[in-house]
Formats: C-alpha cells, structure tokens, sequence
C-alpha cells in the first residue's frame, strides 16, 4: 500500500528563527528554509499537517492533541526574554482520535489530549505558526515518548498510517527536531553561534548527505552508530527519523531537499523536505525486522545490531562488501570431532560499479560453484540513466526508446556484477532474458546480444513479459561460474 503521507518535513522547534530570525544569518537562513517547506506543503496539497514533535516529551506511553481549537500566548521556557508568541491552531480532532484508536489496536499505549490551557511545546508552536499561518489545513499533533524504542516508534507510525488510511486523507509529515541537540549552557552573542562540538557538526552533516540523497531508512539505522560516538546520548533526536521512515514508507526512494543548516544556540539546525521516487537511492543499506504490533521494549540501540538467527540457522558475520554464512559447528562425540553437515557456504555480492537494485536483494549470490545474479536492467550506477531512454515518462506516457541500446547496458551491468564476483562475461552457463515487447523488441535486442555474446555459449530463455519494475524493455538474469 502506498503511505497517504505524501510529503516529509524535518524542522527545528527552537524559537529563534521565529522570533528574532535577524539577530544570526544562520537563524535568517532557517526561517527562509521554512518558506521554502511551507511552498512544499502548498505543491503536496495534503488534507492535513501531523506533527510530531521531540520537544513535547511523554513518559506514560504516547499522547495526541485532540482539542478542535488550541489558542493561547506561548513564551519559551528557556529563551522567554524573545518575547512570547501568541497562537491558534485548528486540529482534526476525528484524526487524533483515529490515530488514539489504531495505536491502541497495535498494541501501543495511547490517549487523547483535549482541554483548553494545555501547555503546547515551543516546537510544535514554531513549526505550525511558519508552516501553516493561515490555519489554512487542519493539524494533528503528537508527543514524541521519552522511552520508546525503535521498534515501539516504528508502531506509532503505522498507527497514524492505519488512522489516515481509514478516513481517507492525506498528510504532510512534519517531525519537529533538532539534528544535534546541545545548547550552549552560558550566554552567548547571536552572532557568534556555532554547532557546539566539531563532531555533532560532522555527524550533522552526514546525517544532512543521506536525507539530500532521499536515503530516509539509511539516516534511521545510521543513528545506531551514532548513538554511540557523539558525546551527549539523546536518542530522542533519533526517534523523529524512525518515525518518519515509518509513515513514509521504510526504503530509500526518495527526493530530499536541504533548504537550510545552521547552528540554533549550539544545536545543529535543519530544514529538510522528502518526496517519494521511483528512481531515488533504492536499496536500504541496514535492514531491521520490520514491526507491526509492539510487544515489548527490544533496546535496539544497545543491543546487538542483527537480528537473532533463526532456530538451527548458522549465525551470519559481515566483512565488507560480502555476507558470509559462519562456519558450521562441529559436534563432539567422546573424543573425536565429527563436523555437523550444512549447506554451502553463501556469499552475497554488492558492488556500487552496478546500478542499486530496487529491492532487498543483493546483485548476486554464490552458493557452492555457481553465481547466481539477480535480475540485471540497463539503468546507470548512480544516476539511474537508462541508456536507450525509458520506456515511460513520468506521467506515466509511453516514449520511444532504443532496445539495442538497452541490451548493450545490461550485458555491461551483468559484466561489470560478474567482475566484481571474480567472474566474467565469458563464464556465463545460463541467459533468462525479458522483453516487454517481444514483437517489437526482439530483432534489436537479439543483434545487441548476439555482438557481444556469440563466443560464450550459454544456453538462452527470451520470454515477453506485461512490465518490469522501472520503466525499461529489456532484464536479465544469469547463472555463471565463479
């Protein structure tokens, strides 16, 4: 099912960019990043803003603003000299309620918060007065708990996905949240702001290059590592990017955009908006098991970072590139040592020369004394350029397009996966190939083939299929030797 939140905001909550953005050219560059993301909102058009925000902590389980019209004078407890800030806010409260409904269902603790005077956070309050002054959406605001692991704010996204789903609505997802998240403790000058450490700067900044290149999943399992390197361990910072990977959807494909950086009083300050895309970064990087219900605190951060083996399955290291499967276990018998017979040893091969795959899935697989490879399209590494053009446009019409050309990118692909499994073209035992046009294809992809693989003699299966994944003609699939 595609995710009814069509639009992913990452904003700070901090007031100065709202109140005083002229006093810092780092403030006044976020306070333009949330003019930019509020024209985002605008392009995306979806039926209402949630908001989840790092800076509304919880302690018993999760809660929601349900109150159809929040309106009060808000001052900020740790800069109140900026002055206060006077709001109203129209909230869907059947949405809150919905999401309070399917949290439950899912095995969360969750209520509704609905009464005039409750404290709203400094976050929440800067992110909706820059990004939606006019009140022109309704918003649903959520409190982010301060103990809730990976896997219980994965199940929180999901609930908000089910509530959506069930009423028929779309979303903007905003996750209010600083990137590093230390103030500096005395007075400065304005002018003088900085990250407060070299190293929250530089984990910013990486955090900052995946979210640039639409890697959403990638930036939630990166903060495992840095977890445990920055010097001030606060996963609630981390908790916003799992949240976010949750009701978008976990995997890579995604335009991200970075309208602004900067430091806000210490912190590492960002304004960063996420589409879906077809031909975004593809392949996760980490993989997590996925949760649907939550059963249970499973301290991801400080446990192990792969899942527990399968009952009688060997346990898996990972060197590099390459998966490897441990070696068997021996089982000893009196004196002697009698080895318990398993499977083969089973080496997955990933190689950045290829274009990513568009799924979980390596490029190739070794098991005994053949290469198995996945099925290989023309796309570029990179780029994700189809040479030849693509099938399709983005409105989906169809378009000219070469599939000569395109079979000559695949068997190039296939080479370059093959090399990098210390293998090569010419050791290739079996060709699976599909033509989405076997009419108009064939003759094209058959010369293509037949210059570049009539000296190898591998036995060959063309059949026409209705579509493949991405707009291209022609995929392979190989079975080779190592």
């Amino acid at each position: 099912m595609t995710s009814p939140v069509t639009l992913g905001l990452i904003v700070p909550g901090l007031p100065q960019p709202l109140l005083c953005p002229e006093q810092n050219p780092g403030w006044q560059s976020v306070r333009d990043g949330f003019a930019r993301a509020r024209v985002a909102i605008e392009s995306a058009a979806p039926d209402v803003l949630v908001v989840y925000s790092t800076m509304w902590p919880s302690i018993l389980g999760h809660q929601v603003q349900a109150l159809p019209t929040l309106e009060w004078v808000h001052v900020d407890e740790l800069f109140h000299d900026l002055g206060s800030i006077r709001y109203r806010f129209e909230i869907d409260a059947a949405l809150a309620g919905a999401v309070v409904d399917a949290g439950v269902a899912r095995g969360l603790k969750v209520r509704a918060t609905a009464y005039h005077g409750f404290p709203v956070d400094t976050g929440s309050v800067v992110a909706l007065t820059l990004l939606n002054p006019d009140n022109a959406r309704k918003a649903v605001i959520l409190s982010s708990n301060v103990y809730s692991d990976r896997a219980e704010t994965v199940v929180y996204g999901k609930a908000l996905v089910d509530a959506l789903a069930a009423q028929g609505k779309t979303a903007a997802a905003i996750c209010v949240t600083t990137l590093s998240n230390r103030l500096h403790t005395r007075f400065i000058d304005p002018r003088e702001d900085r990250v407060h450490s070299q190293k929250d700067d530089e984990w910013n900044r990486k955090l900052l290059e995946f979210l640039g290149e639409g890697r959403l999943e990638d930036t939630a399992q990166l903060s495992r590592t840095i977890h445990k390197q920055i010097r001030v361990r606060k996963v609630v910072n981390f908790k916003s990017l799992w949240w976010l990977s949750s009701v978008m959807g976990a995997h890579n494909r995604y335009t991200g955009e970075v309208y602004a950086y900067a430091p806000i009083y210490g912190t590492g300050a960002a304004v960063v908006a996420l589409t879906r895309d077809v031909a975004g970064a593809g392949e996760r990087e980490f993989d997590e098991a996925d949760v649907e219900v939550y059963q249970g605190d499973r301290n991801v951060l400080a446990g192990p970072t792969t899942s527990p083996p399968r009952p009688g399955a060997a346990p898996t290291a990972t060197t590099g590139s390459r998966e490897t499967t441990a070696p068997a276990p021996v089982a000893r018998v009196g004196a002697a040592t009698v080895e318990q017979r398993r499977p083969e040893p089973a080496e997955a091969v990933r190689t950045s020369a290829a274009p990513r795959p568009v799924g979980p899935y390596p490029h190739a697989r070794r098991v005994g004394e053949l290469l198995f490879l996945s099925g290989i399209g023309p796309r570029q590494a990179g780029t994700d350029a189809i040479p030849g053009g693509p099938t399709r446009g983005l409105d989906g019409a169809p378009r000219d397009y070469d599939a000569g050309a395109q079979t000559e990118a695949v068997l190039e692909n296939i080479r370059v996966i093959l090399e990098a499994a210390g293998s090569s073209l010419d050791k290739i035992v079996d060709v699976q190939v599909f033509l989405i046009d076997m009419d108009r294809d064939f003759a094209a992809f058959n010369r293509a083939y037949t210059e570049r693989m009539a000296g190898v003699g591998a036995t060959r299966t063309t059949v026409a299929v209705r579509a493949l994944p991405t707009p291209i003609a022609v995929e392979m699939k190989v079975i080779a030797l190592p």
